[in-house]
């Protein structure tokens, strides 16, 4: 007998999403870059497990669960985590705070010892191994139990395929029976009498009642399916506007590159049609290509000319010494602003963090920054050290009104 296939929910949904995103994963081992919101996900979860430990007696205060969040939260870079910016990383962390401080005012004095929490099991049957991480498994008695499977995206939605998964999983786990049975030793089967989905942010819960026989076996039948044509090596790519835009391998992928990838560096020449036809699996047509690049330039022109436009009036008005000034349409008003910029920002929020001052304004924006100079709380020795790290600049801002 051949090995078997290691598999979980997140490699079947990738290879549904393109089998060819797959292949660039799991077979050319090619890692994905960093997602800010794989981070964010992942600091959340660790947290719930810090929460709920099973082997904790008692349950952590508020100003603990957010020490181990900073904790935890910076260990890595933003660039590491996959934000765009440090400004985005400090929304992250002001966003995950502001859920455990939610979390806390809605279970703190009613929390429950699970089961079990990131749970990893390994089952192997009918060819695959499975590995699965569950979130939190509550017991429920008389060899019952809940499954909690705990989301940090925009919104939440049923998954029926994730909900099968565990259902199969835990019900055929010898490790999870062993856990039951170390409670109660007269179980002799698991049942999955709950699955339910948590939305951190809203604090909402989705609830399941277990699947029919017939549904689990269903999706057992198209999972072996899966694996099978993985087995096959059958990696065609799937294209479609929403999953391309956002692929990691779309350098190297043949959609794109009319080539084969391959890890010795060579390519295979492989046929993609490069218009749109009924056989083509191309769903970017080089005449849309053609059309939005052309259009791009000229909004890029555009903008230059405006800025180029908008500085003539201001010396012209500055010249005049004109603080508004009448077109035959428009009207324009010139004013006088002080500018404040950060010459380190990185330095900044370092500056902050070892004043304990970062978490008073959570989300440093300049404005925030700016505020803590006026801050009774903040003393003047820190006041003077973020003030060596401003310059401040007049700067004239135009304003352009139709007239009626």
């Amino acid at each position: 007998m051949g090995k078997n296939l290691s598999f979980s929910y997140s490699k079947m949904g990738m290879y549904k999403e393109c089998p060819q995103k797959y292949k660039f994963r799991y077979v050319h081992m090619i890692p994905e870059q960093p997602k800010y919101y794989f981070a964010f996900g992942t600091a959340l979860h660790s947290v719930m497990e810090f929460i709920y430990k099973p082997d904790k007696i008692s349950f952590p205060t508020l100003a603990q669960a957010l020490a181990y969040f900073d904790t935890v939260w910076n260990k890595t870079s933003y660039e590491q985590k996959g934000y765009a910016s440090m400004d985005k990383e400090l929304e992250g962390y002001a966003e995950g705070r502001r859920i455990i401080e939610s979390y806390y005012r809605e279970f703190s004095g009613h929390f429950i010892h699970p089961l079990s929490t990131e749970m990893k099991t390994t089952l192997d049957i009918d060819g695959l191994s499975l590995i699965s991480i569950v979130d939190r498994m509550d017991y429920l008695g008389d060899g019952r139990v809940k499954i909690l499977d705990y989301k940090t995206g925009k919104t939440i939605q049923r998954e029926p395929d994730q909900l099968y998964m565990y259902q199969k999983v835990v019900e055929n786990s010898p490790l999870v029976k062993t856990m039951i049975q170390q409670k109660d030793p007269s179980v002799k089967e698991v049942r999955v009498e709950q699955l339910s989905f948590y939305h951190l942010p809203t604090l909402k819960e989705m609830t399941f009642e277990r699947a029919a026989d017939k549904e689990i076996f269903a999706f057992w039948q198209n999972v072996l399916k899966v694996a099978d044509d993985i087995r096959a090596g059958k990696f065609d790519p799937t294209p479609g506007e929403n999953q391309c835009r956002w692929c990691d391998y779309r350098n190297l992928c043949p959609v794109f590159t009319g080539k084969e990838y391959t890890t010795e560096g060579k390519s295979t020449s492989v046929l993609f049609p490069t218009k749109k036809d009924s056989t083509s699996k191309q769903v970017f047509p080089l005449d849309d290509q053609d059309l939005l690049t052309e259009k791009i330039d000229q909004y890029g022109d555009l903008l230059a000319k405006v800025s180029q436009l908008q500085k003539e009036i201001i010396d012209l008005m500055k010249k005049n010494n004109f603080a508004r000034h009448f077109g035959e349409h428009y009207k324009a008003e010139l004013t006088c602003i002080e500018k404040i910029e950060f010459t380190n920002k990185e330095q900044v929020i370092e500056l902050l963090r070892q004043l304990n001052l970062l978490k008073k304004v959570l989300v440093p924006t300049k404005s925030m920054v700016v505020g803590l100079l006026t801050d009774a709380t903040v003393s003047a020795n820190d006041k003077k050290k973020l003030e060596s790290f401003m310059t401040k600049t007049q700067e004239e801002e135009l304003k352009i009104e139709k007239t009626e």
